[in-house]
């Protein structure tokens, strides 16, 4: 029999109850496919490429196709994450071909390979904030208006930071093989954007490509690389990320308000994080985790 001396201390047995009680909630939003998800993957890709035709032929004017391709490549990534984290199929089912088709086709308008993504993406999530290994830390600005320049210096042409710095951060891990993707996809993005002005639709790859490309880029940095680690300075499990309320909602901030949830249970699907969070409340709060105007 223990003696008193012997029991755990209450601040152990208090930490060991919140991660059971924070285990078992998360667990219910676990499992299934999202396939609202693989829907808005292969829809969003199939409606950005019906644009070409569409805006070609004169059937939509090439402003309307600009705003379409602009919100096509804004939505285009999210998919992409989801089975980055293997949240449409695991490893080893039936579904998993799934998985892959989604992760890899979803990102073509952004022209970024699904294997730098996922390679990049998962180290973030295990060096979140920490300045030499973290991927997204070059992402770091001091507020929102900042953060759009860093965003559009670590793309120019000299930057080795940003999406620039992945073929470093590659390096690192040992998978510089990866970077033959990014060489392939750039090298079909200009050769796409050069055959279309070779044929007198220069102005059309510009506004169908070119730019909505460059403005999703930011956007998607913005909500998922700044705003939810803002201002990377802490690591640790409960402090590297928040929740947070944005002024565009969850749907404009492509539901990054609740990204907390995304780093602590990564395979919960995007469209399930705010009911996570809204059960999990109490144990964040109990934790310190950061919850900025929620």
């Amino acid at each position: 029999m223990a003696t008193l001396a012997e029991a755990p201390p209450r601040a152990d047995i208090q930490t060991k109850s919140l991660m059971q009680r924070e285990q078992d909630i998360a667990r219910k939003y676990m499992g299934g496919t999202p396939w609202a998800l693989v829907f808005w993957a292969l829809g969003n890709l199939a409606i950005w490429l019906a644009l070409w035709p569409a805006v070609f032929l004169g059937y939509v004017p090439l402003w309307a196709g600009f705003l379409v391709a602009t919100a096509n490549i804004i939505l285009c990534y999210l998919p992409s994450h989801e089975a980055q984290h293997d949240i449409i199929a695991r490893p080893g089912t039936k579904l998993r071909w799934l998985n892959q088709l989604v992760g890899h086709l979803s990102t073509i308008p952004l022209v970024l390979p699904y294997r730098i993504a996922r390679l990049t993406h998962l180290e973030h999530h295990r060096h979140t904030n920490e300045p030499d290994r973290d991927p997204d830390y070059s992402m770091r600005a001091d507020g929102p208006l900042h953060m759009i320049w860093v965003s559009l210096k670590n793309r120019q042409p000299r930057s080795t930071r940003g999406l620039r710095g992945y073929g470093e951060a590659l390096r690192k891990i040992g998978r510089e093989d990866a970077t033959l993707d990014g060489a392939l996809y750039q090298i079909v993005f200009y050769g796409v954007l050069c055959g279309c002005a070779w044929a007198g639709f220069g102005l059309e790859a510009l506004l169908l490509w070119w730019l909505p490309r460059h403005i999703a880029t930011a956007y998607i940095q913005f909500f998922l690389s700044w705003a939810p680690h803002h201002p990377a300075k802490a690591t640790g499990r409960y402090r590297s990320t928040r929740a947070w309320r944005s002024r565009l909602g969850n749907i404009g901030s492509m539901g990054m308000q609740f990204h907390i949830v995304h780093h602590l249970h990564p395979t919960i699907p995007l469209t399930r994080t705010p009911a996570a969070f809204r059960e999990l409340r109490p144990i964040l709060e109990a934790r310190g985790c950061r919850i900025d105007g929620l």
